[in-house]
């Protein structure tokens, strides 16, 4: 058995794998962001190792005797800043948080190379610019850091000892050579930190310290390795096997995400895409990022009494493209394309005529407007996208990618337990760094249980409202 753990930023999720790849067992506890100020966005991390702990047990028992590695996902570009004694000095500042947008500017002014090293644009949502913030405004926190772990890393330390972090994880960043796979010191001295600040590096492959006894004696295991393994859209495009260069997945998560995996790096900061390492040795791969996707159900359903399946039902009883409603799915600021962390979300052309069914059709959507101006972004990097896997608990809704599919012009494969998620790559890599198994013999793709392509019908319909879409955005961002 290989152990996947993937930390979310609504819960964990703890996943065991077969020899054979199959899922045998698998289980989740819940976790809750914290906003105490406006763009603000925590977590406790002592909360996420009491989550992680509560979804490996729940885990059966006779299974986590047989594991023979453990694998780690998580969300990216969390600040986790650690004392000397390795505990936390504050709350985490999630990769949702916008307050750091003056920082972000003045990291550009100061090293004015910084997007061709770190090979992306410096947004709020990463790592530096929340630490720059943290100097500036909490100058004693700062002063007291001894190490700065992403989420999952903090995990790792738990578990191990080790203060680790792979290549993937780590270029969300902005501290990394991206190109090079290794810390940049002047990234580094830009926040007035230095490599001593930073976790030791490995590929995801490769192995990233050992479980600790009283851990393992805890969870019911052996001693086993734990893999340097993935930021959770690495991890995810490894379950699907999305590891080759041009192959693409669409995540429909908390945010969303189109991954597309290259055989070298192709960055395009001035449309806010994200250029990242892969979590495999020798690749990279390139992202258009939405913060909100399906959290847009989940918020909208709570406006209208209605939980996301039957907000789902709703709109498809009242269907697509119909009526003049716009959403802008904007709730936490958005980055593809935009890197605009102030901006809002907005429901328009509201009449008497708008039911729950017509604003719970446009904010699908929405969602899927966004995506499409993500898709752009990353045809203006050279990029072509032909077929999109699909992961993610909006993975479910077929109806959903009918407007996906029709929006951005591409044909959606539903894989066979696309559902995990990031766990099941982080289960693969644990195979990988335990038994030297090549990737690509581990990483395969599950069979696809069915596909949508494109409804030109839908199509015609949607594209005016994608028109007014784009329109909209410069619209709201005046006021």
């Amino acid at each position: 058995m290989y152990l996947g753990i993937d930390l979310g930023t609504s819960g964990v999720k703890a996943v065991l794998i077969g020899d054979d790849g199959a899922v045998a067992a698998q289980a989740s506890a819940p976790l809750t962001v914290s906003r105490p100020q406006p763009l603000w966005s925590e977590q406790d991390p002592d909360d996420w190792w009491a989550a992680t702990e509560a979804a490996v047990l729940q885990l059966p028992g006779d299974l986590r005797a047989q594991v023979k590695a453990i694998g780690l996902a998580g969300q990216m570009h969390g600040a986790t800043l650690l004392g000397a004694d390795h505990r936390p000095l504050r709350a985490a500042i999630l990769w949702n948080d916008g307050r750091s947008s003056a920082e972000c500017a003045a990291l550009e002014a100061a090293v004015p190379d910084l997007r061709e090293v770190a090979a992306n644009i410096a947004m709020p949502g990463f790592t530096a610019p929340k630490l720059a913030w943290v100097r500036a405004h909490e100058p004693r926190i700062f002063a007291a850091t001894r190490k700065v772990l992403l989420p999952k890393d903090y995990l790792r330390l738990l578990m191990t000892g080790e203060a680790v972090s792979d290549m993937s994880d780590s270029a969300g960043t902005l501290w990394l050579d991206v190109a090079g796979r290794c810390w940049s010191d002047r990234l580094l001295a830009a926040t007035g930190l230095d490599r001593s600040h930073m976790p030791h590096l490995v590929e995801g492959t490769d192995i990233g310290g050992t479980l600790r006894a009283e851990v393992a004696a805890r969870w019911g295991m052996g001693r086993v390795p734990v893999a340097g393994g993935a930021g959770d859209n690495a991890a995810g495009a490894a379950g699907v096997g999305v590891v080759r260069d041009g192959e693409a997945l669409l995540s429909l998560g908390t945010s969303g995400v189109i991954f597309v995996a290259t055989n070298q790096l192709r960055a395009n900061p001035a449309g806010a895409v994200h250029a990242f390492c892969h979590c495999l040795p020798g690749m990279w791969h390139q992202m258009s990022v939405h913060l909100s996707a399906a959290s847009c159900l989940d918020w909208a359903g709570a406006m209208m009494g209605l939980a996301p399946a039957d907000l789902i039902a709703a709109a498809e009883a009242e269907g697509a493209g119909r009526g003049d409603e716009l959403f802008l799915p904007y709730l936490s600021g958005e980055r593809t394309p935009h890197n605009d962390p102030a901006v809002r979300g907005a429901l328009l052309g509201l009449g008497f005529d708008s039911s729950p069914g017509r604003i719970a059709a446009t904010v699908l959507e929405g969602v899927a407007f966004a995506h499409a101006d993500g898709l752009a972004a990353l045809t203006a990097a050279g990029t072509r996208i032909e077929r999109l896997a699909v992961i993610g608990g909006g993975a479910r809704s077929h109806f959903w990618g009918t407007i996906i599919a029709a929006a951005l012009g591409v044909r959606l494969d539903y894989l066979a337990g696309g559902e995990v998620g990031p766990a099941l790559g982080a289960a693969r890599l644990a195979q990988i760094a335990a038994t030297g198994a090549a990737p690509a013999d581990i990483c395969i793709a599950p069979p696809v249980e069915h596909s949508i392509t494109p409804d030109p019908a839908l199509a015609e319909r949607l594209a005016p409202k994608l028109a007014r879409f784009r329109a909209a955005y410069a619209a709201i961002k005046t006021v």
